[in-house]
């Protein structure tokens, strides 16, 4: 039997879908204006739209294109920032730096973590917990592949001696800040982290339970970010901070800067980062590759890598080239 019968409405031919003409005219969106992701949260995105905080959600041509926090973008819509206005981005201008991870190192779908920063702030505690060197060279390759200066933000420092965790990073000319809490729980050291970020848009990271929340109350003191605590078994923090945001550094400072707070991390995925890609962050050591047989990764195991010739006639720093060669040896150790 079928399913209608003639006496039935829904037996009459009903216009079928996509029957208007497609079209590749699009709008030019001449009444868009600019704004700033500072977070996203389930398919909705809070913008900065000069100083208004406006909610809005990505209009449809834009299709898959992801939208991340640090994009900036063009809005249409209700951009007032009144309970329930909602505008629509229609646009993501190109981006001048994207920091990009993958879940795994076999894992071929990166995640951008953040667009347009200068800069990765990547935060250890000296101890509670044991700083993880492979993290932390992990994430220096992906600065260094993303073309933002790097900087290690020490914590703890009045449980531990920085210098140890130091000596490892000194030869590569990664600059460092280091910070501690005194008795009054205040933290201290903070100045030489605001000038390091002062007029940059920096993006902090690290493994849970190293006081990356804490930083960023002593430095945005109405940013409330929760703060965790350390597991006495496992020895690891509790992640705290659930998805990044984007926040402004206060006027006083001068120079207009920004932070972003990301979770806490427990892996740092670099399938994307090819050697070649590496070792231009090395200006001095890229010069001495310029000879290598095409293919060379220039690690240890390499039979005709520039960098043994450069080592053998003293030419290169032996601890730089170590260093270096750490770095490039982390895109393949999975256990950190």
């Amino acid at each position: 039997m079928p399913r209608y019968t003639d006496h039935d409405v829904e037996h009459y031919d009903r216009p079928r879908r996509r029957t208007r003409p497609r079209t590749k005219d699009r709008p030019a969106h001449e009444d868009a204006v600019d704004g700033m992701v500072v977070t996203v949260d389930r398919g909705r995105f809070t913008l900065l739209v000069g100083d208004t905080v406006v909610t809005a959600m990505k209009a449809r041509p834009l299709g898959r294109k992801g939208v991340v926090v640090g994009d900036r973008v063009r809005v249409v819509g209700d951009v007032s920032g009144e309970d329930g206005a909602l505008a629509r981005i229609v646009e993501v201008t190109e981006r001048s730096t994207v920091l990009r991870r993958t879940a795994d190192d076999d894992d071929p779908v990166e995640r951008v973590i953040v667009a347009n920063a200068t800069q990765l702030v990547v935060v250890t505690a000296l101890t509670d917990p044991e700083p993880r060197p492979r993290l932390i060279d992990r994430a220096l390759v992906a600065a260094f592949d993303a073309g933002l200066s790097p900087l290690l933000a020490l914590t703890k420092a009045d449980l531990a001696d920085p210098e140890v965790l130091l000596s490892t990073y000194r030869s590569l000319g990664v600059p460092w800040v280091v910070t501690h809490r005194g008795e009054d729980r205040v933290v201290h050291g903070l100045d030489a982290l605001r000038e390091r970020l002062a007029g940059q848009i920096s993006v902090l990271v690290g493994h849970s339970g190293v006081g990356k929340s804490t930083l960023v109350n002593a430095l945005v003191p109405d940013a409330r970010r929760e703060t965790g605590h350390v597991n006495a078994v496992t020895g690891r923090g509790r992640h705290t901070s659930t998805s990044a945001i984007l926040l402004p550094l206060p006027a006083e400072w001068g120079e207009q800067g920004w932070i972003v707070d990301t979770p806490g991390i427990r892996s740092f995925g670099l399938a994307h980062v090819q050697p070649e890609h590496l070792i231009e962050a090395f200006p001095d050591l890229d010069e001495m590759t310029e000879e290598c047989p095409r293919g060379c990764t220039h690690s240890e195991d390499e039979p005709e890598c520039g960098l043994d010739d450069a080592l053998r006639d003293g030419v290169a720093d032996p601890e730089r080239v170590a260093s270096f060669r750490r770095l490039l040896a982390a895109r393949s150790i999975t256990e950190y």
